[in-house]
């Protein structure tokens, strides 16, 4: 990947730190703060939600964006800038802080508050690759396509991950129990109609060439880029007694469609939906990371 050394010290940053990870960990933003500061010209914007969120990136003028906050915010910075076509002229930074860090963390961002906002002011830019879906939604890292699972009661069309995938969340589990058992008998009840976890049938197509179709059940679908614009595709098949090898691919353009499905974009699940395509863009954005990464 191409790398394209930045004098960040002399640049004006516009600091913009997300309001999750100013409650979760109001230390970790001061020492943020005070290293950028002390490195570099630096305008600080505390946005109290999303909507702020964007306008400060909007307003940014010549300053470059540094994100402080979790894998989240970072993603939301990305979708933002892709939306504005903004992406191609604009060098991302972020300083993790807050829950969610793998991602950040497998894009080079070195961990540690400190060490991250060192990387900030004398890292260099790294141009990475992007994939875009048919609905302008945009993939950092890595898409799964899970087995089917029971849809939390008012799903909209971003769906929330299941209570399963949360950590910490066994009291939300109860409570569905809890509901489950309220129900009159003979009264239909959201979770009781929802459909129970099991493999999907799914169409996947890369560079329009079939790689599984409707007729042979899959356990999972994973997605991720791999270099120069290339996705690699692994459909992993129901086993049937001996262990189903897993079917690969790589391309440009993915292709999934069947019954309606979730998927788990980085950290956000969304759907359903009947079908989706994602399209790879070879460096499409680019983010500061440490010399030598």
């Amino acid at each position: 990947m191409a790398e394209v050394a930045t004098s960040a010290t002399s640049e004006q940053l516009l600091v913009v730190v997300d309001p999750v990870a100013r409650r979760s960990d109001g230390e970790s933003v001061r020492i943020a703060k005070d290293v950028l500061g002390a490195g570099a010209g630096m305008k600080l914007c505390l946005p109290d939600g999303p909507e702020e969120f964007a306008r400060a990136l909007a307003r940014r003028g010549s300053r470059r964006p540094v994100v402080v906050g979790d894998d989240r915010a970072l993603i939301r910075a990305v979708a933002l800038l892709h939306r504005h076509r903004e992406l191609a002229g604009c060098a991302l930074s972020v300083v993790p802080v807050g829950g969610a860090q793998s991602l950040a963390r497998s894009l080079g961002v070195p961990a540690g508050t400190v060490a991250a906002a060192r990387a900030v002011l004398d890292g260099v830019e790294r141009r990475m690759d992007l994939m875009v879906d048919d609905s302008d939604g945009v993939v950092l890292g890595a898409l799964r396509i899970p087995p089917l699972r029971p849809s939390p009661a008012g799903t909209g069309p971003e769906a929330a991950p299941d209570p399963d995938d949360l950590p910490g969340r066994p009291w939300l589990r109860t409570c569905q129990s809890l509901v489950r058992t309220l129900v009159p008998a003979g009264r239909p009840s959201r979770l009781a109609a929802a459909p129970e976890p099991g493999p999907s049938r799914l169409r996947v197509e890369v560079d329009g060439e079939m790689l599984v179709d409707l007729n042979q059940p899959v356990e999972a679908v994973s997605v991720s880029p791999t270099a120069a614009g290339i996705a690699s595709v692994e459909v992993r098949p129901v086993s049937v007694g001996a262990e189903a090898s897993p079917l690969l691919a790589e391309g440009r353009t993915v292709t999934v469609s069947g019954a309606h499905f979730r998927y788990r974009a980085d950290t956000v699940v969304s759907g359903p939906v009947r079908t989706r395509t994602w399209v790879v863009r070879e460096g499409a954005w680019g983010l500061t990371i440490p010399a030598g990464r």
